[in-house]
């Protein structure tokens, strides 16, 4: 159990203190989940389209403010500031695409049977535990949460304490949104406490994105009490590169897929497997670009790559790097921390990456890419399945017909040819393996958090 009374946030671009927040006592705890149980009511039996208008109207408010909103995530968690106006963008824009298709989606399906008439209706399921991570402290809540609230769902945000001004900031969007109460409340809480809450029978089902060992615990509670989940975990995607790529543009990707967000997100490129006839020309290109990477403040513009998010996932980091290079890999650039205030790391290439080494088998959570050599394309999807994780992978060719035969093999999720997997609202969104399991975003997301219920109006025909 924690000691502290409160949460601490800390601005890792000079590791000093950013202020203290309070946990929520019990009390409180109950108070907000008592006020979600009757907002719940309200927004279930709202009408669609209102729910649609606030979610509309949720997106506005998200542009009104996003310059503050961006300004609060660097601080909290060094993301460029640049692409954290980009995230908050990101996130307006899946409001308004759920806002725009999702009753369309949420239709009822007729289904012919016997019956005089017959349908599919799709129902909420109640308050959604959202457990949500600090690498994208906004998207990956609208990402989750935008399909879940157009299909009647409220939630309850339990953020990383990291990020615990960017939730309180939501938050605050929320406010006045809806007649019936804010669709949102955030709660203060541990991640121990978020575990126990999980069986509260005010809580309908969970969500979570983070690691795989959070992922255990939410799966085990969730089972434990009979409730649905989804989960996205971690990944160490595979961005293969075959002989006949067009290499300027594999490589300009290959840059931003690894070392966007401070190559902290799970759907980061992590594994470059090269085919070998370009093994050595991908190297080459990709070290140069890289190594004129712009590291500094991420509060100004022109900066491409700020610090780690915390202490200790530098240091995970860098004990990741040196243990590849014992193992015989080799450095290329970086391998160490820069000679600056701060959690920041330099950029880093390590070449001839093996299985069994960490950058191969372990998740690698910050600006460090592992380049590893393929025989061929077959050896290379191989190597991409040689992972425990399965999100996502990047197929880079000038064959698109073979890249889709190659796909079909590939064991994860998203599979991108010749661009760099992202998540889109027209697409599911979700892993397998130890990855997880369930999706986000398009219908499947939609779907996810209600209740499919068949519905059979009689009497039977003959």
């Amino acid at each position: 159990m924690r000691v502290l009374d409160a949460i601490e946030t800390v601005d890792p671009t000079s590791g000093k203190a950013l202020e203290r927040i309070a946990y929520a006592t019990p009390a409180e705890i109950d108070e907000r989940l008592d006020r979600a149980t009757r907002t719940q009511r309200a927004w279930s039996e709202a009408p669609i389209a209102v729910r649609a208008a606030t979610l509309r109207k949720i997106g506005e408010r998200l542009r009104e403010r996003r310059d503050r909103l961006a300004a609060t995530a660097t601080r909290e968690m060094g993301k460029p500031i640049v692409q954290a106006r980009a995230e908050v963008e990101k996130c307006a824009n899946g409001c308004q695409y759920f806002a725009e298709h999702g009753p369309a989606l949420l239709a009822d399906e007729p289904a012919m049977t016997n019956a005089t008439r017959s349908y599919v209706a799709f129902r909420p399921l109640g308050p959604l535990l959202a457990i949500m991570p600090w690498n994208f402290p906004y998207w990956q809540i609208f990402r989750a949460g935008a399909p879940a609230l157009l299909a009647g769902n409220v939630l309850l945000l339990k953020h990383a304490e990291r990020t615990t001004r960017c939730a309180l900031e939501v938050a605050e969007v929320f406010e006045g949104t809806f007649e019936g109460g804010s669709p949102l409340e955030v709660l203060l809480i541990t991640n121990e406490e978020a575990d126990r809450r999980i069986a509260d029978p005010r809580v309908a089902a969970v969500t979570l994105t983070g690691s795989e060992r959070a992922g255990v615990a939410v799966a085990s509670a969730a089972g434990s009490a009979l409730k649905k989940c989804v989960l996205e975990l971690g990944g160490s995607d595979a961005f293969i590169v075959l002989a006949d790529v067009e290499m300027e543009a594999a490589v300009a990707t290959a840059v931003t897929a690894r070392f966007q967000n401070n190559g902290q997100s799970c759907i980061a490129a992590k594994r470059f497997i090269v085919e070998a006839a370009v093994y050595d020309e991908f190297l080459e290109r990709f070290t140069t670009a890289v190594k004129a990477l712009r590291m500094g403040d991420p509060m100004e513009d022109s900066t491409q790559l700020g610090p780690c998010a915390r202490e200790d996932l530098r240091e995970t980091l860098h004990r990741q790097v040196e243990a590849t290079l014992a193992g015989g890999a080799r450095l290329r650039c970086g391998g160490r921390f820069a000679d600056r205030v701060g959690y920041f790391y330099e950029p880093t290439i390590v070449a001839e990456v093996l299985p069994r080494m960490p950058m191969f088998d372990e998740e690698v959570f910050g600006p460090a890419a592992a380049v590893i050599r393929a025989r061929d394309a077959d050896d290379a999807v191989a190597l991409a399945n040689a992972s425990k994780f399965g999100l996502g992978c990047n197929i880079w060719t000038s064959d698109v017909e073979r890249a889709q035969v190659l796909a079909a093999r590939v064991q994860a999720g998203n599979v991108w040819i010749n661009g760099m997997v992202a998540s889109d609202p027209r697409l599911p969104f979700g892993g397998v393996k130890a990855s997880g399991f369930g999706r986000e975003l398009s219908h499947f997301g939609i779907h996810e958090f209600a209740n499919a219920q068949s519905v059979w109006i009689g009497p039977a025909r003959s």
